[in-house]
Parts: C-alpha cells; structure tokens; sequence
C-alpha cells in the first residue's frame, strides 16, 4: 500500500487493534459509542478495565469516535 493510502491518526491503529484483540474494529467502534456521557479518559480507563486493552489502542479508538462525533 503506498504511503498517501495509509490511514493516519487513530485510524492507523486499526490493524494492529483487531489483530491484538481479535474482533473488528466495528465491534470497538459501536462498544464506545454506547458510551453516552462519558469524558475520553473516562471511556479509555472503561476499555482498558473492563476489555484489556492497552492504553494506545483504547486512546486511538476513543479519539476515533469522539472526532466523528462533533
């Protein structure tokens, strides 16, 4: 893929995020938007509590969702 194709920002942990926890990144996508009325940090501790997942890929989902958002 060249270079200008790559995502970039929090969509560039995608592959790695679905790889690492083996569900699609949809599966992550909708768990946060149910996450109404939560604060980014809040919705990251909840990922990394409650899902196991690490603190990069939980910060670039949260990211994700919350920028397509406003």
């Amino acid at each position: 893929m060249p270079a200008a194709d790559k995502p970039k920002g929090p969509a560039s942990y995608f592959p790695s995020i679905e790889k690492t926890y083996g569900k699609p990144i949809a599966h992550w996508l909708e768990l946060v938007r149910s996450r109404t009325g939560m604060k980014h940090m809040e919705i990251v501790a909840w990922l990394k509590t409650e899902h196991g997942l690490g603190h990069g890929h939980a910060n670039a989902i949260v990211a994700y969702v919350l920028a397509g958002s406003k």
